[in-house]
């Protein structure tokens, strides 16, 4: 009942965003994801596919993940920076450690209102980290992506299908191939689909969302 409620109060976007971007309006990470289900569903297919809830950007967990990456040791949930959409942060991030915080998986998600039916929706942004190094437009150090945005949004559709979390999973296109640079000056590259699916709720994973994941 409280979803529909807050459905109904929600406006969806009339066109739906292509890029994220940072805080002062660089453009992001192309935005390559598409799911429908509650928060609570979101949350479980992603742990029953392996995945964490990335940990909220504090003092204590900046100094973790560049333990991290300086001395190449695990920090599983190691925070993301910002993106923004809808004027807004992500709501909730996933990763996949590849040993530490140096490599790996990432996906940012943001609320964006309801379907027909009245479920939620939530657009994402995918991409991997391959290294850390110094970003061509800020000389700042930095994850670096992957160009292939698309196999990213693949292997993520795949993950929660595998783990049993999603449900009709399939790529569907949306304006043709396209190019360009993120905040960051990294150079992607996608044939413009969007990884769509219906999360479901029969996992049996019970980890919880951490708390305070705006970051």
């Amino acid at each position: 009942m409280f979803t529909a409620v807050l459905c109904a109060a929600l406006v969806v976007p009339p066109a739906e965003p292509v890029l994220t971007s940072k805080r002062d309006g660089t453009p992001g990470d192309p935005v390559n994801l598409r799911l429908v289900g509650t928060r609570e569903e979101l949350v479980r297919a992603f742990c029953a596919a392996g995945w964490v809830t990335a940990d909220p950007v504090t003092v204590r967990s900046s100094l973790r993940i560049g333990a991290s990456v300086v001395l190449n040791r695990p920090y599983p949930s190691a925070p993301v920076s910002d993106l923004y959409l809808f004027g807004r942060v992500q709501d909730v991030a996933f990763e996949r450690a590849l040993g530490s915080a140096r490599t790996r998986h990432h996906v940012r998600f943001w609320r964006a209102g309801c379907d027909a039916t009245g479920r939620p929706v939530w657009l994402g942004a995918g991409t991997f980290d391959v290294r850390v190094g110094r970003g061509p437009a800020t000389g700042k150090l930095t994850h670096r992506i992957a160009p292939d945005v698309d196999t990213e949004r693949d292997g993520i559709l795949a993950d929660l299908a595998r783990g049993g979390g999603l449900s009709a999973a399939r790529v569907e296109p949306r304006g043709g191939p396209f190019s360009g640079r993120n905040g960051e000056g990294d150079h992607y590259f996608t044939d413009g689909g969007v990884g769509a699916g219906v999360l479901t709720s029969g996992t049996g994973c019970q980890r919880t969302l951490r708390g305070g994941q705006r970051r």
